[in-house]
């Protein structure tokens, strides 16, 4: 029998090295390199045909031409929670894997498990638990109100074992909670590694294609709050999504990172309570503070998030710096970008805080990713710094370049007509996305660049 092999891959990119060094070749990151037992791959009779001569040898792989391939349509199933449909991007593909990640407590196992106690009464459902009980899981379904006469739980650890459980009970709505607890008997490295993760990661992904059973894989993450195990991980899956959120607050965000079924960057709203994640319809409606009154640093965008329009309060604070390097924090916006905004605004606008500690805050605990957002943090962090407030009834969207104008965003329409239904009265945008008819009494003001924008208040 030959001799296994030894060598490391590296937990960020997958590459594997002969030896172990510092630093990975391939992507150039530091102490990510583990160690992983390698099996040598024994020659099949396909193989040995192929050395005696290639052409015409048995199990040579067929080459078909893609417009001779018939187009399957995709087979989705609601799973109950609209939010959670939309986020999938319509609903539940047959043969899929998705990877849910997210930090300790924010809600992963609880959505899963009231996905499946919905889905158990017209599918063939099963939650493999490698971190809880079966009793552990029953209190807590019991605790969230659920039925559970249709829930079937397995607790396992084996990879092996689980897919026979899998195929023996005909599931077609598998949970492995958690990816990292899952272990495979061909290796010898622990639970959690980054062998183990990714060769339990493959097994489940082969099992889901080939016998069209739905996987949920409950995914840890690191302190960084990227998926802990190798990134490979996340190349495997079909879709990868993740819980964005503060601690303290009762509002969870479900955004997709990657989804072959549907848009990136979908994102869902719920509200945790005590019995449960619950879905919020109208997630614009928990992103608006409302104040008694105008307040100084307090800005309403209208940005984009996977197929639908959201609007959202920017707040920013500006006050005088003690130190020699001014502050510039954001939370939920890039902090480059405010720094690079607030030379714009230094430079087109007229408005010196370069001896200024500049902080900016997207409410709700939401993060913004789209350009969208440049103009309404100018006018936040101007009306702060001149401690005038902005009407209540004005939004602005618009993406500002280093030149001071005020460059056009995708869907502006939509943007207009979503600012138009929660009853604002004064939409300033740019020029390009200005709508050939307004929409009801909505007064537009189409802007150029910044200097415009700031007349304009």
């Amino acid at each position: 029998m030959a001799k296994a092999k030894t060598a490391y891959v590296c937990g960020e990119c997958g590459a594997s090295h002969a030896k172990w060094q510092g630093q990975c070749e391939a992507c150039g990151a530091w102490n990510t390199l583990t160690e992983f037992r390698v099996a040598p791959a024994s020659a099949g009779p396909a193989a040995a045909a192929g050395r005696s001569g290639y052409a015409g040898a048995a199990g040579a792989a067929a080459i078909t031409r893609l417009d001779r391939v018939a187009a399957a349509s995709e087979t989705r199933h609601g799973v109950g929670i609209a939010e959670f449909d939309r986020v999938l991007g319509g609903g539940l593909v047959e043969g899929s894997v998705v990877l849910i990640g997210g930090d300790p407590g924010i809600g992963k196992s609880t959505l899963l498990l009231q996905t499946l106690a919905g889905l158990g009464r017209e599918r063939q459902c099963l939650y493999v638990s490698g971190e809880e009980s079966l009793a552990q899981l029953a209190n807590r379904a019991a605790r969230l109100g659920l039925d559970t006469a249709a829930l079937d739980a397995l607790a396992e650890t084996c990879v092996e074992r689980i897919a026979e459980a899998i195929v023996a009970h005909q599931a077609r709505v598998v949970v492995v909670d958690s990816i990292q607890t899952i272990w495979t008997e061909l290796l010898t490295a622990a639970p959690g590694s980054v062998s183990q993760v990714r060769e339990a990661a493959a097994r489940l992904t082969r099992l889901a294609k080939e016998t069209g059973t739905s996987i949920f894989l409950v995914g840890h993450v690191t302190k960084e709050g990227g998926i802990a195990g190798p990134r490979v991980l996340e190349h495997m899956v079909d879709a990868v999504l993740y819980f964005e959120g503060e601690s303290g607050s009762r509002f969870r965000v479900l955004r997709a990172f990657k989804n072959r079924f549907g848009a990136v960057n979908e994102l869902g709203v719920f509200a945790m309570t005590d019995k449960g994640l619950r879905e919020v319809p109208n997630p614009s409606a928990i992103f608006l503070a409302h104040h008694e009154r105008d307040q100084p640093g307090s800005a309403i965008m209208v940005t984009r998030e996977g197929t639908r329009p959201l609007l959202i309060e920017v707040q920013a604070l500006v006050d005088a710096s003690p130190l020699a390097n001014p502050r510039r924090v954001a939370l939920g916006l890039e902090q480059n970008r405010l720094a690079m905004l607030l030379a714009v605004l230094h430079r087109h606008g007229g408005v010196a805080a370069y001896d200024q500690d500049v902080f900016v805050n997207v409410v709700g605990g939401i993060r913004v990713q789209e350009t969208a957002a440049d103009l309404p943090v100018l006018l936040a962090v101007l009306s702060s710094f001149r401690d005038r407030p902005l009407s209540r009834k004005l939004v602005a969207f618009g993406e500002v370049g280093l030149s001071g104008e005020i460059r056009p965003v995708p869907n502006g329409e939509e943007r207009v007509r979503e600012a138009a239904t929660h009853g604002f009265t004064r939409v300033i945008l740019p020029r390009a996305n200005a709508p050939k008819r307004k929409p009801g009494e909505l007064e537009l003001v189409p802007v150029d660049t910044l200097a415009e924008a700031i007349a304009a208040l």
